[in-house]
């Protein structure tokens, strides 16, 4: 857990929530977000910065997650809202679920410098996926959630590279959308998917 703050959760009552999201960036395919509860006997071995802790260690990690929930917002939401407006919706999602689950908490700590529209109080936290336990925890459940169903898309719509890229605009990815054109789940409002559809007068 090197570089982890294991006790921020502490200077809290109650129960704390971690929050994070995955997916922005891509072309293709919704943002994920995951929220995470953990307590001082249940940390997961080699918890880390989900861009720096391999794929199979991330797996094996989500799986031991013992309070977890994971949400998304889709490609039409991600179209209809913005990216923001969406990753933040995703993020209301999973921490609502996890509420249901395991009851309020006393506080939200989230990645980056803005916070979603939550009904219990919340800190946003800068890299807090690379520095706060709890987050690094949603953040690797998110990753894991994505990049699973990216494959499974990739399976569905063959030549875009999906278990590779993740929908992100990779010259694989470009060159095949060029050739095959867009799928419904291509993100129709980001450049340059938007240039293959008519746009919309006024």
């Amino acid at each position: 857990m090197s570089g982890l703050q294991w006790g921020i959760e502490a200077d809290f009552s109650g129960l704390v929530f971690g929050v994070d999201e995955v997916g922005r960036g891509p072309l293709a395919g919704p943002v994920v977000a995951a929220a995470a509860c953990l307590f001082s006997d249940s940390v997961p071995a080699g918890l880390g910065d989900s861009k720096k802790v391999p794929e199979k260690r991330r797996e094996a990690i989500a799986a031991g997650l013992r309070h977890v929930a994971v949400a998304e917002a889709s490609v039409a939401e991600i179209d209809e809202l913005n990216i923001l407006r969406a990753s933040h919706l995703a993020m209301a999602r999973a921490v609502a679920a996890l509420a249901a689950e395991l009851g309020a908490p006393s506080m939200v700590l989230v990645d980056g410098n803005l916070l979603p529209g939550l009904a219990f109080p919340a800190r946003a936290i800068v890299k807090g996926d690379a520095t706060v336990a709890c987050i690094a925890a949603a953040a690797i459940a998110a990753k894991v959630a994505r990049d699973r169903q990216m494959r499974a898309l990739d399976r569905a719509f063959p030549g875009y590279g999906w278990a590779s890229n993740k929908g992100y605009g990779s010259a694989a990815h470009l060159e095949a959308l060029q050739r095959l054109g867009p799928t419904p789940h291509h993100r129709r409002s980001f450049a340059p998917v938007k240039n293959y559809f008519p746009k919309i007068p006024g």
